[in-house]
């Protein structure tokens, strides 16, 4: 039976990268989109065929009853709209972060549970090739039991922005923008899953913004895991050039990433570079969204008791616990925060 699909938010990020991925689903098909703005929704009638738009979504919910619902709008209105869907009886897989508080991540999952739907938030970055490989070879215990993890996000600017792009969320606090949500809810559930799926037990964080940027550019990030493991991040839209670097350490090797280089180096110093597949390095990623709709599609299938359903939401409570976490960090002059 294929899987009726609605699109809530045909933003840059729907449109370059959750289209291109659900195509790759045989068993899915995109019915109907709701956008509130109407050049993204003649965008969206031009890019699918035999799709029906909504300027409304509760209008869309109760005219299609999707099967599932897949939210790509600005952050702020992540949480409303994951509501609604899951209580008109959709699944609903939304674009991270899944919301902006505690509660309404506590309530959203009681609502899924209590409907019996599958939620979860869109992690690509660990469908990317380097991430990939780096999980296969902590899995195999190549490195040993890893003690560190840097990952480093340097951009020129915010996505669509310096392109003159609608994705002017990032930079705005009312929808939600700013790097920490944007680049760092990422690097959180990297460095979770990196770390063996260890949840961490305390964050530090510096923030920096220009007097007059509602939202900060760039963010220096600590997390400290059991054990005394050290998770770190830099995030930054200051950079000259566009690099994505990551240092993972265990006991017996480290593991360097530099876009589509991966070299692992053991306790020897003799040095191995491991192939992985090139994929562009853009900012909408869309090689890496049909491995997220291939995961939703399965806990769909299976449930939402799951492995990957509940691991994904394990991973999203991690993410805004250290995003809020790091956020009242700064405001403190950088202290540490604990993470229950």
């Amino acid at each position: 039976m294929t899987l009726r699909g609605a699109i809530s938010g045909f933003g840059e990020v729907a449109a370059r990268a959750h289209i291109a991925g659900w195509r790759t689903r045989l068993g899915v098909s995109i019915v109907a989109i709701h956008e509130p703005v109407a050049d993204r929704r003649h965008h969206a009638l031009r890019s699918i065929r035999n799709v029906r738009v909504y300027d409304d979504l509760e209008l869309m919910l109760d005219g299609e009853r999707p099967d599932f619902v897949d939210i790509a709008s600005p952050p702020a209105f992540h949480a409303a709209a994951a509501r609604m869907s899951l209580e008109a009886g959709a699944h609903a897989l939304v674009e991270k972060p899944l919301c902006l508080g505690l509660r309404d991540f506590e309530e959203l999952r009681a609502t899924a549970t209590k409907r019996g739907r599958v939620l979860m938030c869109v992690h690509n970055w660990k469908h990317a090739a380097p991430y990939r490989m780096a999980l296969e070879l902590i899995a195999a215990g190549r490195l040993g039991e890893v003690r560190y993890v840097a990952l480093e996000r340097l951009r020129t600017a915010p996505a669509g922005v310096s392109a003159g792009g609608g994705d002017r969320w990032r930079v705005g606090s009312e929808s939600g923008g700013g790097i920490l949500v944007d680049h760092g809810w990422h690097v959180f559930y990297l460095l979770r899953s990196l770390m063996r799926d260890a949840d961490p037990v305390a964050v530090s964080a510096w923030l920096g913004a220009d007097a007059d940027a509602p939202v900060e550019d760039e963010a220096d990030v600590r997390v400290i895991f059991p054990g005394g493991r050290i998770g770190s991040a830099h995030l930054s839209w200051r950079s000259p050039a566009r690099r994505t670097l990551a240092v993972i350490y265990g006991d017996e090797a480290i593991l360097e990433i530099d876009g589509d280089r991966v070299v692992l180096t053991g306790r020897s110093g003799s040095s191995e570079a491991v192939a992985v597949v090139p994929e562009a390095d853009d900012s909408y990623h869309s090689a890496w969204f049909g491995g997220v709709a291939a995961d939703f599609e399965s806990a769909i299938s299976k449930g939402p008791d799951c492995a990957v359903a509940i691991e994904n939401l394990a991973e999203t409570r991690t993410c805004l616990a250290l995003t809020l976490g790091a956020r009242e960090s700064s405001r403190r002059g950088g202290g540490q925060i604990n993470i229950a």
